[in-house]
């Protein structure tokens, strides 16, 4: 039930969720568990930038350039070259494609479900990998290398109900959980650093998926012994709580939460019982909600709330999704590209193998390392600085990053694969801090779901860009690259553009609307 005029200024230390609540030791062990897979089996298919060189030096492919002619002397030629990034291209569309059907199971049939089909997804993906030598009536790798970007959304995205698991520090759990999917990457590097240096003698693919069995294996037991079988809470619920602080009954989950001090609750009551005695109508949020989404309101430069009361049809239909959408779009293809094409761009750029090899190694370290540093400045962009103001920032990043990834100089790619592994932490949290103040709760995880999914499926684009990359500008990326940075300008600043002029809009209606308040709450007085 929602808090009332009779709720105290102060709410209770005991928070009525945490009756309801397992054991300590049973929710600490259930989100180490959840911590471990995410590390090993959330994201490993943006590693590929590490793979790629132990699938070549496996043959993986090899047969292609033995039936093209001339190229068959290259030891990557452009067929299997292309062939070998397609799978990349495919993981990572599949990956953002499933996001969206996740979360409908996730709420329909419960985490435990999610996660053992992630399980069973990334169990049979190993397999396919394991034995893709021998197997012959399909693309074993190809296959497998899908089902593990199909699997990782599963058993990432049911982890994230553990975040109310701990009430009052859901914001923590949701942190650690998105630092192991970040850090998933690593996996790949490690196998790479431990193949090269033959750390352990001839570790092949074989030996290494069959190894890498234990993953699904320990995500299946798991769910079906130690994990919630029903979602501590849904996304959208987790979505609010995150940003609020506010629980399920309209109360603040930590009682010593600063936000909402005893002076501001009864400033706020006093307002809303005055409106209420003119308007005869009764609120159905507490004053604890109503002081939250006023925050959120002046921190977010007044586009908080904009589309909330709207149909789902009239969201994905507005302005503000579909510029989104394009924008983000574009974003993931630049990102995926360049981690598909790193080596091809940095051979070309410098005309030395070993300067790529070295920028490659340098990336695959890079990445999961500058994502996990990344998350205490995002947060404190976040939580400092206006909507437009973050998405500003995101957009000359971007615009940056595209444009020192073009200037053959060692000291400027070094300093753009910095920028970018921290961007690509910092577009995901801004794409959803921002679906989660405009379309807001109800509707988060169909919308921001769908975002994905859509910019998941242009992502296709990739390999013909790649194609492009090969035969028609004899590899050289900067057509390319300067188209990318093209569409990333002009999307961005539509986007943008379109974000101040309903800022101004919001505004104008704001005084209004306080005007109107307060004849209101002289007449009540």
């Amino acid at each position: 039930m929602p808090a009332t005029e009779n709720t105290p200024l102060v709410p209770v230390a005991t928070n009525p969720l945490k009756d309801q609540l397992p054991s300590l030791k049973i929710r600490v062990f259930q989100v180490v568990c959840a911590l471990i897979w995410c590390l090993f089996a959330a994201g490993p298919i943006f590693g590929f930038a590490a793979l790629k060189p132990i699938l070549i030096d496996q043959g993986v492919y090899k047969e292609i350039c033995d039936t093209v002619g001339p190229d068959a002397l290259q030891e990557v030629c452009t067929e299997r070259d292309l062939k070998l990034n397609f799978m990349f291209t495919l993981g990572a569309v599949v990956t953002n494609a499933t996001a969206l059907v996740v979360g409908s199971i996730l709420d329909n049939y419960g985490p435990r479900v999610t996660g053992i089909i992630g399980a069973i997804a990334i169990f049979i993906s190993s397999l396919c990998l394991r034995n893709g030598a021998t197997i012959t009536f399909f693309d074993a790798y190809l296959f497998g290398y899908i089902g593990l970007a199909f699997g990782g959304p599963f058993v990432f995205i049911s982890s994230f109900q553990l975040a109310n698991s701990f009430p009052g520090k859901s914001g923590s759990v949701l942190a650690l959980l998105t630092g192991a999917f970040d850090s998933s990457s690593a996996l790949f590097l490690i196998y790479r650093l431990i193949y090269q240096n033959d750390l352990i003698h001839n570790l092949t693919l074989k030996k290494f998926f069959t190894a890498y069995l234990v993953v699904p294996i320990f995500i299946f037991v798991c769910q079906v012994t130690v994990m919630p079988s029903e979602s501590y809470k849904t996304v959208e619920t987790l979505a609010k709580m995150g940003e609020t602080g506010i629980d399920e009954s309209g109360l603040p989950m930590d009682p010593e939460d600063l936000r909402y001090t005893g002076q501001e609750v009864q400033a706020q009551r006093s307002r809303r019982n005055s409106i209420k005695s003119i308007r005869s109508t009764r609120s159905t949020k507490s004053v604890y909600e109503e002081i939250a989404d006023s925050r959120l309101h002046q921190k977010s430069g007044g586009i908080f709330g904009v589309l909330h009361d709207k149909s789902l049809k009239k969201q994905i239909t507005s302005p503000w999704y579909i510029l989104m959408c394009c924008f983000a779009t574009i974003q993931m293809l630049r990102v995926n590209y360049f981690v598909a094409t790193i080596r091809s761009q940095m051979e070309f750029y410098f005309q030395d193998e070993g300067i790529a090899i070295g920028i490659n190694k340098f990336f695959d370290v890079a990445l999961p390392v500058g994502g996990l540093f990344a998350i205490p400045f995002i947060g404190l962009l976040l939580d400092n600085f206006k909507t437009l103001t973050v998405l500003t920032i995101l957009y000359q990043i971007s615009l940056t990053i595209g444009v020192f990834g073009m200037i053959p100089l060692q000291f400027v790619q070094y300093l753009g694969i910095l920028m970018l592994v921290v961007y690509r932490p910092f577009y995901y949290t801004a794409v959803s801090d921002f679906c989660a103040k405009v379309f807001g709760y109800r509707n988060f995880g169909t919308v921001y779901g769908s975002l994905n999914c859509i910019s998941g499926i242009f992502n296709l684009f990739q390999a013909l860009l790649d194609k492009s990359t090969h035969t028609v500008f004899h590899m050289n990326p900067n057509p390319v690259n300067l188209l990318l940075v093209l569409l990333t300008a002009l999307s961005g600043a539509a986007l943008l553009g379109y974000i101040k002029s309903q800022e101004i809009e919001v505004s104008k209606s704001d005084i209004i609307r306080e005007a109107l308040d307060s004849e209101v709450v002289e007449i009540g007085d």
